[in-house]
């Protein structure tokens, strides 16, 4: 099972890259799980034809009793993606990392795993503040790999430093590794030599080089993927390029 966790500035396109990846992956044939872990709850939107679901602390929220089974807290969309958000409290009220926790819990006590057997799961995190809850994917073994989707701006390199360091904190704990940073390009100046410098200063590989591109925001505004709205593309084919070298690196 290939486990991976997204984070990244608040902002930076997380939930972008990661749907399409989930996408990508389905499209090649695997069984995935997107797990959106952020307070939004908008990670799986475009999986989802553009409709926002019932987050799981909304559920507990509007619920006597915890779910009996995954169907009462999930969805599937495109591909056939099982799609799960964690959510936060009600705002101003509460730890939002919390949310995250409570879920990874639940889902352990409905066998998430055991029972859908996926080859791929993706946990798209909120990456501004790691610490709490939304370390969780890090540090308790959810995730094996963390991709760190980043531009070449000055605050988003900011924050993937962050994300970096936090990673290495766990590192002889045998928790996740960075896997790789995934290039988001903004198209500001001297890009490429900015996020290529900050990679090759920590030893990290660039495993995705995705352009700025219309055709992202026009399917996006449909509800859909890249993926799904038209694989043919030249944007659809970076993804699928980066899902398959995603799955061979874990061969």
């Amino acid at each position: 099972m290939l486990k991976l966790a997204i984070y990244g500035k608040g902002g930076i396109g997380k939930s972008t890259m990661t749907a399409n990846l989930a996408a990508a992956f389905a499209s090649l044939g695997k069984r995935v799980i997107q797990i959106g872990c952020d307070p939004k709850a908008d990670s799986t939107m475009n999986i989802l034809g553009g409709v926002r679901q019932e987050s799981v602390m909304d559920y507990l929220r509007d619920h006597d009793n915890e779910p009996e089974s995954i169907d009462e807290i999930s969805k599937t969309g495109f591909g056939n993606i099982l799609c799960i958000e964690t959510g936060g409290p009600t705002p101003g009220l509460g730890c939002a990392g919390r949310g995250i926790i409570a879920t990874f819990n639940l889902l352990e006590d409905l066998e998430l795993f055991e029972i859908w057997k996926p080859d791929v799961v993706l946990y798209d995190v909120l990456g501004d503040v790691v610490c709490g809850g939304f370390a969780a994917p890090i540090r308790e073994g959810y995730a094996e790999h963390v991709l760190i989707v980043t531009s070449g701006e000055k605050m988003a390199l900011y924050a993937a430093d962050n994300i970096y360091r936090a990673v290495q904190n766990f590192a002889d704990r045998g928790y996740a590794d960075v896997g790789g940073i995934i290039f988001n390009r903004r198209n500001i100046p001297d890009e490429e030599k900015k996020v290529t410098e900050f990679a090759k200063e920590r030893g990290l590989e660039i495993v995705g080089d995705i352009p700025r591109n219309d055709d992202i925001n026009h399917f996006e505004e449909m509800g859909k993927t890249v993926i799904e709205g038209d694989p043919t593309l030249p944007i659809s084919k970076r993804f699928l390029e980066l899902a398959g070298r995603l799955l061979e690196k874990e061969q």
